[in-house]
């Protein structure tokens, strides 16, 4: 695993038990599965590169724009879904026909694989990355590689 890698499962780590709340990215106070990944950015990267407008819930499914894929994009190094890693942010699909709208950080691989995610009515927790939720996975993404001077 890279030193990027390593550190983004870390990271991703120290947010277990952050309360659920939405549209919030507070280590230990509240953040919902954008806001881990925002918190990650941080921790990780530094400033994050843009600031997401206000979301309801329902996260864009009336206009059936893929938003949260969209910025993921921008942001991140999107990668072939058959090439996993410890530290890919992972893009779920929670329904057929729904836009993809639920993030999480890939922990651990192996027979038991592993994500942290931020669950509504959980929290920040690591959980199995089980056939149900493997199968709603719609891509991948890596965190940019910092460029040292």
């Amino acid at each position: 695993m890279s030193v990027l890698h390593d550190a983004v499962v870390r990271e991703a780590r120290t947010w277990i038990g952050t309360p659920y709340v939405h549209q919030q990215a507070a280590k230990g106070a509240g953040c919902d599965c954008l806001g881990l990944v925002r918190g990650v950015w941080r921790g990780v990267i530094g400033s994050e590169p843009e600031r997401p407008p206000a979301y309801s819930m329902d996260w864009s499914e009336p206009q059936g724009e893929e938003r949260l894929w969209a910025a993921a994009l921008r942001h991140m190094n999107a990668k072939a879904l058959d090439d996993a890693a410890l530290g890919d942010v992972i893009l779920f699909r929670m329904r057929a026909g729904a836009v993809a709208k639920h993030l999480g950080v890939h922990t651990s691989s192996g027979s038991c694989p592993t994500f942290v995610h931020a669950y509504n009515r959980h929290g920040v927790v690591e959980s199995p990355l089980s056939a149900p939720w493997a199968r709603r996975i719609v891509a991948r993404f890596e965190f940019p590689t910092l460029e040292v001077c």
